[in-house]
């Protein structure tokens, strides 16, 4: 690469041009009220292999933040291209107002860990024991350890450009 093509801009503009396409992934944790919160992650990883762990990041603004706060336990669904609709309404309403499993109609069952929803045709779940959390800026990292996996076999992630 060239020196004279490198440009200098802030941290949000560059990951703005390099984040995409990106797997969409879906935490579900339980509510104070006992039912489920299904929000759309953009930043989420895998941080272990022994035992297999994941870290998800939740902004303090968010009712998932509440959520997550009293919990100790989440589910991180990889849905399908063909559930669309429901990242769509997982990502742009508030679990304050809205039920948003139940709004979305999705097909789901319990899950075996803490009975947390697994989506039916998901092209994978993973049930999460959360293990520790740390404070990063305006956001919480959550890691949780992977306590039982679900794979659709077959099945395509969607990706953060079939969204739009």
């Amino acid at each position: 690469m060239s020196i004279a093509k490198v440009q200098r801009f802030n941290a949000d503009e560059v990951w703005q041009a390099i984040k995409h396409p990106a797997k969409v992934a879906i935490a579900i944790m339980a509510t104070p009220d006992d039912k489920y919160n299904p929000i759309v992650l953009e930043w989420f990883t895998r941080t272990s292999s022994e035992p297999f762990m994941f870290a998800i990041s939740i902004g303090h603004t968010r009712y998932s933040y509440e959520c997550m706060q009293e919990t100790s336990a989440f589910n991180l669904v990889f849905p399908t291209p063909a559930q669309k609709e429901l990242v769509l309404l997982a990502g742009t309403q508030s679990g304050r107002e809205t039920d948003k499993l139940q709004s979305s109609g999705v097909a789901w069952f319990k899950g075996r860990y803490t009975g947390l929803p697994v989506i039916s045709d998901a092209a994978a779940t993973f049930e999460c024991e959360l293990v520790t959390q740390i404070r990063s800026g305006d956001h919480t990292i959550y890691v949780g350890q992977v306590k039982y996996a679900w794979l659709n076999d077959g099945a395509k992630v969607i990706l953060s450009e079939q969204l739009k």
